[in-house]
């Protein structure tokens, strides 16, 4: 089963990334980003960018590289 959009963005918004940086990296505005990001009935409800899968996944690989070196550094470093 495909990720949802919501779930998806939830989980990067949860790792610290701001709409800002979501938005950016899908070529879409921070507006049209919390619109996608809405209940599907809601009246001001966009459908997600094209492309957002991959945009998703760019920013986790991204994220997960940077968390897993800083653990890496401290785990060196309080040894």
């Amino acid at each position: 089963m495909a990720l949802e959009f919501r779930k998806a963005t939830d989980d990067l918004l949860s790792a610290c990334l701001s709409h800002q940086e979501i938005a950016e990296a899908m070529g879409a505005s921070v507006a049209s980003f919390r619109q996608a990001r809405l209940p599907g009935d809601a009246k001001a409800y966009r459908k997600p960018p094209d492309g957002w899968e991959r945009a998703v996944i760019k920013l986790a690989e991204q994220r997960a590289t940077r968390l897993q070196r800083l653990a890496e550094r401290l785990r060196e470093t309080s040894a």
